[in-house]
């Protein structure tokens, strides 16, 4: 979705049972006796770290803020003060010798490779002590190019065509003016276009930069610019852990399987070259339950990875059995501070479940703005 992340409120049931749960004082004593009788393994999900901007001027995906500095810097803060932090890494050392985490751990993860990573999070990270990991996509730090659903998601909101057609999807609508209504149908595309096979969701984007005659992709907008190399080392040097997020950010499961093997050992085959540690720790781009698979799993095992993550909410009660396709709380920017504190108190009830999706995809009728 693309969504408004100056909308500050805690929306939804679970955002007001948070709120008031931390109102209360009581989301401390109430974490200490959940675990009691429930051990499991939290990784927080993160994308960028950033002031939150103009929606009216900000050409590209609001929802990939995950929350504004001051915020992440509380959010560590309560992490170091009422979790143990841990790097996953460690999480993997520990599951290979067969040894309990211990309980309230949480890892923090981001995925994708922004350079805000590296000018915001990273330096807040290093000031409060807590470990973290990067997920990169390692075409993307190679060429400096933009991440092709933010970039999918700029060009509508620019683009001076009239309509938006994409047979592909079964959208042919007029263009609305208003840039929230673009937003809107820019969510309903995204959306969408995660039914297509990987290389026909490339295909489309680049189709449209072409025939909306726009700055292409290689124009490495300020605003959705990935890392460097040389920050990422920087990053590692200090501390923080370099895992693989694919090499073009595609959806492993929707690619054919010589080319998913392909991408997944040749990011592996890059974080290795270009950095002191070996990669061993793997995110799968999109992660919900289209985009891995038995045989992505399987291939990331093979390439030498020892634990990978998906996006799919929720907890891991036993690391051990789902070590490659772990679960992870996205940490978006709607939270407060409050709904943010239950999430890591309560996860089972302050968090929204993942909707399982049917392998044929949406039968609904063509969007409309």
């Amino acid at each position: 979705m693309v969504t408004d992340p100056t909308a500050r409120g805690a929306p939804g049931i679970r955002g007001r049972l948070g709120e008031l749960c931390y109102a209360s004082g009581l989301l401390h004593s109430l974490q200490k006796v959940r675990a009691w009788w429930q051990h499991d393994l939290r990784i927080l999900a993160y994308h960028r770290v950033m002031p939150l901007p103009d929606p009216a001027t900000y050409p590209f995906d609001l929802e990939l803020i995950s929350t504004p500095p001051h915020e992440f810097r509380e959010q560590m803060k309560r992490i170091k003060r009422h979790f143990r932090p841990m790097r996953l890494t460690d999480v993997a050392a520990a599951l290979d010798a067969g040894e309990a985490l211990p309980p309230d751990t949480v890892a923090v993860t981001f995925d994708d490779g922004y350079d805000d990573n590296y000018h915001v999070a990273a330096p807040i990270l290093d000031e409060l002590g807590v470990p973290a990991t990067f997920f990169v996509s390692t075409g993307h730090i190679d060429s400096g190019r933009p991440y092709a659903y933010d970039w999918l998601v700029h060009m509508i909101l620019v683009t001076g065509a009239p309509r938006l057609a994409l047979p592909e999807l079964g959208i042919d609508v007029p263009m609305p003016r208003e840039r929230p209504l673009r937003r809107r149908l820019a969510g309903q595309v995204l959306l969408r276009m995660k039914w297509l096979d990987a290389l026909g969701q490339s295909a489309m984007t680049e189709r449209l930069e072409a025939e909306w005659n726009l700055p292409s992709a290689d124009a490495r907008p300020r605003q959705c610019r990935p890392m460097t190399w040389d920050q990422i080392r920087a990053m590692e040097r200090a501390g923080l852990e370099i895992g693989s997020h694919g090499v073009h950010h595609r959806m492993l499961a929707r690619l054919p399987l010589d080319e998913m093997t392909r991408e997944i050992r040749q990011s592996k085959a890059t974080l290795d070259r270009e950095l002191a540690q070996p990669a061993i720790l793997m995110s799968y781009p999109v992660g919900g339950d289209r985009a891995y698979n038995d045989a992505v799993i399987s291939a990331t095992r093979n390439a030498g990875f020892r634990l990978a993550c998906s996006y799919v909410c929720g907890t891991n009660a036993e690391p051990s059995e789902n070590r490659y396709a772990l679960h992870r709380l996205p940490v978006e920017s709607t939270m407060g501070p409050g709904w943010f504190a239950a999430m890591l108190a309560l996860p089972q009830w302050m968090t929204y479940p993942t909707v399982a999706h049917e392998v044929r995809g949406p039968q609904d009728a063509p969007c409309s703005p």
